[in-house]
């Protein structure tokens, strides 16, 4: 396999605001933090904003101060966890036509420059974990012990999604403590549902590399599954919203939530049933769509809330 950067094949999109309004010196720490891909920050946030709005008392938005806190938070730990898997994945992206040309496995930027980078951004999201009271700080906190690992993953287990799952979605957990100050029953089951969601969504992502994964030894649950990939995410999918309705149901959400699943239901089904395992471009474009579900189930979480 050639070594060398295909730049037809990066993932890095060219000539895009980035290019236009970032100054030369600062785009690779854009592109390190993926600031210019925002699908996995949207990924990251959206559980915790399901948490927002569904640990609120029955009549009650969500705090716009937490949704946008979290907001701010979701870019900074994002581009974090980047940091983080680009360190330890340096070696193994030179040599993927995707991500040859990545900040780190290019040298545009140093190993160096990367973990100051990394600290400034860990300090920043620190200044924002301090508003909330001490329990979520702490839950906050432990997140690192998911974030950190992570890359590892990938060389250990055929289910890295798994941990993806676990890393993902903590902030429902945040969000739950921010509001409640504890972390209750129905927090836990939309947790897993989020688990669940992130198993699907990510094993469409890693159907994108599977043949240069299977070159360079990475392992991964699109691998794992192969052929048999269909119908493993529609039982993903199942599982996410049986939970789901399962925490709503503990929460005691009202009746305009449901509407709102079973728009989130179809959207699940058309991506499983309309997906191409063996196209890149519509396993990313299916990808993408979750952050559409995310956001319908958000929403219903709102309405269920407010209309009692």
């Amino acid at each position: 396999m050639n070594d060398t950067p295909h730049h037809n094949a990066s993932d890095i999109p060219r000539g895009n605001w980035l290019d236009r309004f970032v100054p030369a010196w600062a785009r690779p720490y854009a592109r390190l933090m993926r600031l210019d891909r925002p699908i996995g920050t949207w990924l990251l946030l959206l559980p915790g904003w399901w948490a927002l709005a569904m640990a609120m008392p029955p009549g009650n938005w969500p705090n716009p101060l937490w949704v946008a806190l979290f907001g701010i938070g979701a870019i900074l730990m994002r581009g974090a966890g980047c940091v983080i898997n680009d360190l330890f994945d340096r070696d193994f992206d030179s040599k993927v036509a995707r991500t040859a040309d990545r900040p780190l496995a290019s040298g545009a930027i140093r190993v160096r420059a990367a973990l100051a980078f990394l600290a400034a951004l860990l300090l920043i999201s620190f200044g924002i974990l301090v508003q909330f009271n001490l329990f979520a700080m702490a839950v906050g906190a432990l997140s690192l012990a998911l974030i950190v690992p992570y890359p590892l993953m990938k060389r250990i287990t055929w289910w890295p999604q798994a941990w993806l799952g676990l890393t993902f979605n903590w902030g429902v957990l945040l969000g739950w403590a921010v509001v409640r100050g504890e972390i209750e029953p129905s927090a836990m089951v939309l947790y897993a549902a989020g688990f669940f969601w992130t198993l699907g969504y990510d094993t469409i992502y890693a159907h994108q590399d599977k043949e240069d994964d299977a070159l360079v030894g990475i392992k991964s649950t699109a691998r794992l599954l192969g052929a048999n990939t269909r119908p493993w995410i529609a039982g993903f999918y199942i599982v996410c919203v049986a939970l789901l309705s399962l925490s709503a149901w503990i929460a005691g959400i009202g009746w305009l939530f449901w509407i709102g699943l079973a728009a989130g239901v179809a959207h699940l089904i058309w991506q499983t049933a309309t997906i191409d395992f063996d196209d890149p471009k519509d396993c990313l474009t299916k990808f993408r769509a979750n952050r559409d579900f995310g956001l319908i189930i958000f929403l219903a979480a709102i309405a269920g809330r407010v209309v009692v």
